[in-house]
């Protein structure tokens, strides 16, 4: 490999003087500068990153570790992220923990052992160990989305229980009574959030959900396909199915289509996230949610805000959805039946 040496060679300088070019700290004279860029780009020199760390105390490296990369609102969460540190001049690592607990844990400490300048987490479990690695990290940390109770980040998320009212307020206007719900596993907070948005919708119109009304589930597509067809066997009379993401909401779709149901005139179906995705499903996906992308860049200017203001308060960021209404909602066919289940 080329050194710094190679190129002092050759554009006929000190290393220091390339040194201070590539690096700079100093001025230097428009001719050696063109010398020395010109040498660099001839012999193909790389400047050590991990070199440069050392001098400057900092690595330029954001580290993002997410639980399912396979999930459309992590890629767009992501795209977010990377488009505002990019532009900052920072680069992002990106960690996929699978939803496993313990794979996170690993990437946690791997990422925080390459001394990345920051730490972007959005949890796939175990809250009580993941609240005492960061009680042990020494970099400004964000979480998002999925939040971690007892770790002292900053935290950006989406009004959960908001959303999910709104969703199923929309359902209870269009003449719909019976709605169910699928809701992701109860260990995460942003779950029992979107179970609350839908039990207080139901409560202001005098609606007490049967006990077969909820399912827990996984927050995947598989996860929506198998509850919203358990939902259908178990639950006489439903005519609507909220969905607390739109993976879930999507197999829904595919469930209550194979039953044989028209949609969504024999069953309605909302889904949360507003994924770019559920636009072109058929039918298209009514849904809530903020500009995933948006939420992103929110939760990356965050955390860049604490890398440069460590000492500033912790802040709590929280994005208020808005209903996004498409072909996967009408109201009942039969409005007399719904309406006085």
């Amino acid at each position: 490999m080329s050194t710094i040496k190679d190129v002092a060679a050759l554009a006929g300088v000190s290393f220091t003087t390339v040194s201070h070019v590539l690096n700079e700290t100093r001025p230097v004279s428009a001719d050696a500068r063109r010398r020395v860029l010109a040498a660099v780009e001839e012999i193909g020199y790389l400047p050590s990153a991990v070199a440069r760390s050392l001098r400057k105390s900092e690595t330029k490296i954001i580290g993002v570790l997410i639980p399912n990369v396979e999930n459309p609102f992590f890629a767009e969460l992501v795209c977010g992220v990377e488009d505002h540190c990019r532009s900052a001049g920072y680069s992002v690592f990106l960690c996929n923990s699978d939803n496993d607990p313990r794979r996170q844990q690993q990437y946690m400490r791997t990422l925080l052992e390459k001394r990345v300048d920051g730490l972007l987490l959005s949890s796939a479990g175990d809250a009580a160990a993941l609240a005492r690695i960061f009680k042990l990290a020494t970099v400004p940390a964000v979480t998002v989305d999925r939040l971690v109770p007892g770790a002292k980040a900053d935290r950006v998320s989406v009004h959960n229980q908001d959303g999910a009212y709104q969703a199923v307020r929309h359902l209870l206007d269009l003449g719909h009574r019976r709605i169910g719900c699928i809701s992701g596993p109860a260990e995460f907070e942003v779950a029992c959030e979107r179970i609350d948005g839908w039990r207080k919708a139901l409560a202001e119109r005098g609606i007490e959900p049967g006990a077969d009304w909820l399912i827990e589930s996984d927050f995947s597509n598989a996860g929506g396909y198998e509850s919203a067809r358990q939902l259908l066997r178990g639950s006489a009379g439903l005519s609507a199915i909220f969905a607390s993401n739109d993976m879930m909401a999507i197999g829904a779709l595919r469930a209550a289509a194979e039953s044989g149901l028209k949609l969504p005139e024999q069953m309605s179906v909302v889904g949360f996230d507003d994924v770019e995705l559920s636009a072109f499903v058929y039918p298209a996906l009514t849904t809530v949610g903020v500009s995933i992308k948006e939420l992103g860049r929110e939760a990356g200017k965050v955390l860049l805000d604490r890398i440069e203001n460590p000492g500033a308060p912790l802040k709590d960021v929280l994005l208020t959805p808005r209903l996004v209404v498409r072909e996967s909602s009408a109201a009942p066919r039969n409005l007399a039946t719904a309406v006085n289940p």
